[in-house]
């Protein structure tokens, strides 16, 4: 036997996958459905199972150049053309450029009667007719049980059923077969999903009032695929699925800030405002301002040219443009511009899936810098606490991968604990502010805290929230003895506190001009004395010469007489030494 060398290598076939072109599909699916094997879709009635048929042949032939045949058991080519064109779907067209080829095989139970052998063969004629006479690649049956309703004898049912299959993959067609869902079985006879290499069910349930569309992936052969149960919508654009699962915590984090539209609110965060791409939380009781805050919000990202997208739960458009007009913000002017879009339900209109899905459609579609959601507390009233909590956190976790801000308001109960939420979601917000009402002198005033804001230096001070025609104030609130004081308390101290200021101000300013008015008097007196001494001095300085002078003239006066006298010796002046005199007789 011939040793293998290293160099050589076991080259392993991979599947190949054929795209659906239906978004969010070939994403759980990893690719597609497998190419040249038959997937049997299964669901109850109204579930949408013909429509991901004829989707799938449409895409393909719209999208990456693959002709299909669609073969009905049910409705008639005309039917399905105008039940399509509400989609956008032109089935007429593509049927005339030899893109899709219909064939309608019409069984009526009464009419057969099994006498012998009964097979497909007719049916495998009219599709090798079909497929070939347009170069089909995709092959599209709606439903199998029309097909063999006619049938008691199981054997010779699962028999031919298995030849179906068989004979699809011989064909080299991707194929998607429809079935209806059995009482306990996937499908009215339990065996199709065996023979099919690709299974897919979806559901259509009623929780209270509230309808919801899931799809499960029960079985891929020869590939890895989601195995989660995965909402989908159904609207003018066709089938979209979206995946529930959680994704990677692995988005970039962006350090660039943009503003609250708040100037003193930017302080409070730095002097910069919120970061891009993060999640930001304002809570509060009814009434507190945070629909306000939001707009405040949206009009600064409209005024940087930025696209902003206002999910709103509670009011309409045309009443939320009205409402923030009474604080000087004028939001229809964006919407006219095309950066502001509203899209405004009651939650209970779709189940909370469908909320997620028809979001991420809208977002794709308007791609927006920032999107509002206001509140996420109504979604509770579509699903329970859990629910809401797992969908926001898909919601803003595909947001930051995206590097959307997300701005949401929660209405928090009146009586319970204010630091928390009614979705309990506050651990996934970058940046969380309460907004408070605070009691005091009979009145009701708003309070700003911030509770957190990762990643950013941020205030510790509760500020006092007011609404004016000029928008959202913060103020300082007084904090004393007697503890915070706002609104007409804080304005009374305020205004005792500059009376007291200005009194205070008025005393320095006497005791100022008492020290002025002292140190004048003082120095008139010192002047006076000053000049009562330069008189004084100048009278003994007078007196001191005279007396100078009487001296000198008693002094001469004296010589003279000692000269008379011939005396020798004269007599010498007051405080002179006399010397005698050489050769004077002793």
């Amino acid at each position: 036997m011939a040793k293998t060398t290293k160099k050589e290598k076991l080259t392993l076939e991979v599947l190949t996958k054929c795209p659906s072109g239906i978004k969010g599909l070939d994403e759980i699916t990893g690719g597609g459905f497998p190419q040249g094997r038959p997937t049997l879709v299964c669901g109850g009635t109204g579930c949408g199972k013909t429509l991901l048929a004829m989707e799938f042949l449409v895409r393909g032939a719209m999208e990456f150049n693959e002709p299909g045949v669609y073969m009905s058991f049910e409705e008639r080519s005309e039917e399905l053309a105008k039940n399509f064109a509400s989609l956008g779907f032109d089935l007429n067209s593509l049927a005339a450029h030899n893109k899709i080829a219909f064939d309608y095989v019409h069984i009526e139970k009464s009419e057969i009667e099994e006498t012998g052998e009964y097979d497909l063969e007719g049916l495998f004629i009219r599709l090798d007719h079909a497929i070939d006479s347009i170069g089909a690649k995709r092959v599209a049956l709606d439903t199998i049980e029309a097909l063999f309703s006619g049938l008691a004898n199981e054997i010779v049912l699962r028999s031919e059923l298995r030849r179906l299959f068989r004979y699809l993959k011989t064909k080299g067609v991707t194929a998607v077969i429809t079935g209806e869902q059995g009482e306990r079985t996937l499908t009215r006879y339990g065996m199709e999903e065996y023979v099919a290499d690709c299974v897919i069910f979806l559901g259509h349930t009623v929780t209270e009032q509230i309808a919801t569309r899931r799809m499960r992936i029960i079985k891929y052969r020869g590939s890895a695929h989601g195995t989660n149960e995965y909402p989908f919508l159904i609207d003018e654009q066709g089938f979209s699925v979206m995946p529930i699962s959680s994704l990677g915590l692995d988005h970039a984090a962006s350090a660039e800030r943009i503003s609250t539209g708040i100037p003193r609110l930017d302080t409070m965060m730095g002097g910069k405002g919120y970061y891009r791409g993060s999640s930001v939380l304002i809570t509060g009781t009814a009434g507190t301002g945070k629909s306000s805050m939001a707009a405040h919000f949206v009009d600064a990202t409209c005024k940087r040219g930025e696209r902003c997208l206002y999910f709103a739960f509670e009011e309409s458009r045309n009443q939320i443009i009205r409402n923030m007009r009474s604080i000087g913000i004028d939001l229809e002017q964006w919407v006219k511009k095309g950066l502001l879009e509203f899209r405004n339900s009651r939650p209970t209109m779709c189940g909370l899936e469908m909320h997620l899905v028809t979001m991420h459609k809208a977002i794709e579609a308007f791609n927006p810098a920032v999107v509002v959601i206001d509140p996420i507390s109504n979604l509770v009233g579509a699903a329970n606490e859990s629910e809401v909590k797992s969908m926001l956190c898909r919601l803003i976790d595909y947001l930051k991968t995206k590097q959307i801000t997300a701005f949401c308001t929660d209405l928090t109960s009146v009586g319970g604990s204010l630091e928390r939420t009614e979705v309990g979601i506050s651990s996934l917000m970058d940046t969380w502010l309460l907004l408070q009402v605070m009691e005091s002198s009979g009145e009701r005033n708003r309070g700003l805290f911030i509770l957190k804001s990762r990643g950013m230096e941020h205030s510790n001070q509760v500020r006092e929230f007011t609404l004016s025609d000029n928008g959202i104030q913060l103020w300082d609130v007084y904090v004393g003895t007697g503890g915070v004081l706002t609104g007409a308390a804080r304005v009374a101290q305020e205004a005792r506190e500059k009376a007291e200021a200005m009194e205070r101000s008025q005393e320095i300013e006497r005791k100022q001009h008492d020290i002025e008015r002292k140190k004048s008097v003082i120095e008139a007196q010192i002047t006076a004395l000053r000049a009562g001494f330069e008189s004084e001095r100048d009278e003994l300085e007078r007196s001191i010469s005279r007396e100078k002078l009487h001296q000198e003239i008693l002094a001469e006066e004296s010589k003279e007489m000692a000269r008379t006298r011939k005396a020798d010796k004269l007599p010498a002046q007051k405080g002179s030494a006399t010397k005698p005199v050489k050769g004077g007789r002793k």
